[in-house]
């Protein structure tokens, strides 16, 4: 068998043509442009790739980009007055506060701060309340992101059961909930699960979101699964770095039925999703419909 990979940069790339056609619409029909407000604590050469490329897209799209660079040694009471500047801005639909944060900031403390409504991350406690109780929230990027490729990979994904190796909070709880609302099994595995090879094993639907390297290899897959990996590691090869998965892709693509690529599976859904968000906030504030297909 060799497995049908899931080509995520071509998703996300209809994904963004959906975003930009509604933003389109909201222009014409309701003079009203979505806008999202970046937050970027410090000099972090990692996270400041990713906010030029969340500012590049949102902009591609049609959406205002409002960047907001502060330096690393910015006091707490002054991050939490720039954002609650933004909550107040209603030309602002939604707010990402860059992470990882300095270590003198208080990171929960931070992204509560934000208004739920434009909390386009998907982290604030209330949203993880509404998300854990089945009721209408914002969503994590990269959980919905993988949702979207289940979705169209297998249709109708309800009885089948989805391991969910990781429980970050950022990963593996809220595609848990997103699985369970989609009427999977689901079962959350993690480094101290009892016989985690034949956990995996069991699944129809694997998702391996725990951030270590080719952790899982073919063995564990059971033939036919549909495997999304997540992790984005990077691993020394003959003296060069290459970015690989939290499975071994070779192995594991000759027993799945389908496997997310590391890179150019999940990573491109991430960004994608934020802006899906955005519009999905925008239109939420000001009691539009939302756009189909771009939600959970």
């Amino acid at each position: 068998m060799s497995a049908a990979v899931i080509d995520g940069k071509e998703f996300a790339a209809r994904v963004r043509a959906r975003v930009a056609a509604h933003v389109a619409r909201l222009k014409a029909d309701h003079d009203l442009t979505p806008g999202l407000a970046v937050v970027l604590v410090g000099e972090d050469p990692a996270s400041q790739v990713y906010v030029r490329s969340k500012g590049k897209q949102t902009v591609e799209v049609g959406m205002n980009s409002y960047e907001h660079k502060l330096a690393d040694d910015i006091s707490e009471a002054e991050l939490l007055g720039v954002i609650d500047r933004l909550n107040h801005d209603p030309q602002v639909h939604g707010i990402l506060v860059q992470l990882p944060l300095p270590a003198h900031l208080d990171s929960d403390l931070v992204i509560n701060a934000i208004d739920p409504a434009k909390d386009v991350d998907g982290f604030h406690i209330s949203n993880v309340g509404l998300l854990g109780t089945g009721q209408k929230s914002m969503v994590p990027c990269t959980p919905l992101g993988c949702l979207m490729m289940l979705r169209e990979h297998h249709g109708d994904l309800s009885g089948m059961h989805a391991v969910v190796v990781g429980r970050s909070n950022i990963v593996g709880k809220p595609m848990a909930q997103l699985l369970l609302g989609d009427s999977c099994t689901v079962t959350i595995a993690h480094s101290r699960t009892k016989d985690l090879p034949a956990m995996c094993r069991s699944a129809d639907i694997l998702v391996a979101a725990v951030g270590r390297a080719e952790m899982i290899p073919g063995d564990w897959i059971k033939p036919g699964a549909t495997v999304i990996d997540v992790g984005i590691n990077r691993v020394e090869r003959e003296g060069r770095t290459k970015l690989v998965g939290d499975v071994h892709f070779d192995s594991a693509a000759a027993v799945a039925g389908a496997i997310t690529p590391v890179p150019g599976g999940v990573g491109p859904m991430t960004i994608a999703c934020l802006l899906a968000n955005t519009v999905t906030a925008a239109c939420r504030a000001t009691g539009l419909a939302e756009p189909e297909g771009l939600t959970a």
